[in-house]
């Protein structure tokens, strides 16, 4: 990771490019993290230069703080694909957020296919901090090999939508209430982009409960919380 500070206000695109440059003299193969906090809109020429790119400012350990962030780096989604991310900051589970929200920070990360990097103290953490960074399906999600970043479907009232497209044909969607009080979000296999099939198959990645359905896909979910699909069908 080279980082923005002390930059003594010296561009960040020409430095970030002669540290690109000077990497690969070296002969060997580095991932290349740009934290210059999402300045000179890094996105556009940040995959030219980089593996990855920091979005925005710093993250705190606040359900507010990843909210924000969330919103900013979801709206990038088109600059994001195979070998180079958009990265939202790292994940602030563990330090100080309910178990709902951290669940949330780790669905909503794996979906926008970011940079899964633990910013809390691996060796103090609880059972639970490190069941949530082990959820092998979500992390599947992060790192399927299509590279896509899930896109908002829909975001209205503190009720949102995303979906991701899968490489083996499967979408994973996210359900995410950012709202004070438990709320029922609702969609549909055609809104969430899979067609084509008479019954669809939907794994919670969380639970691992399965079921099925032939195109609406609903869940109550408590304030602050997420249900996140796996939704298979041919």
């Amino acid at each position: 990771m080279y980082d923005n500070c002390n930059n003594q206000g010296v561009g960040a695109q020409g430095r970030y490019t002669a540290m690109r440059d000077a990497l690969a003299a070296t002969g060997r193969p580095i991932l290349y993290s740009l934290c210059d906090w999402g300045q000179e809109n890094v996105w556009t020429w940040g995959a030219g230069v980089g593996n990855s790119w920091r979005t925005t400012g710093d993250i705190n350990a606040s359900f507010g703080s990843m909210l924000s962030i969330f919103h900013a780096n979801a709206a990038l989604a088109g600059y994001a694909g195979p070998g180079g991310w958009n990265d939202p900051d790292m994940l602030e589970i563990g330090n100080g957020m309910s178990a709902t929200e951290d669940r949330t920070e780790f669905s909503l990360w794996a979906e926008m296919a970011a940079p899964l990097v633990a910013g809390t103290n691996i060796a103090r953490a609880s059972s639970t901090t490190l069941s949530i960074l082990s959820n092998k399906a979500v992390i599947a999600v992060d790192q399927d090999s299509l590279g896509k970043q899930g896109r908002l479907v829909s975001s209205a009232g503190g009720h949102d939508v995303m979906t991701k497209p899968l490489a083996n044909g499967d979408v994973a969607v996210v359900l995410f209430n950012e709202t004070g009080s438990t709320a029922t979000i609702a969609t549909t296999t055609g809104a969430v982009g899979k067609t084509g099939a008479s019954r669809y198959t939907l794994t919670d990645l969380w639970t691992g409960a399965t079921s099925t359905t032939t195109g609406a896909i609903s869940a109550s979910i408590p304030a602050h919380g997420t249900v996140m699909l796996r939704v298979a069908g041919q």
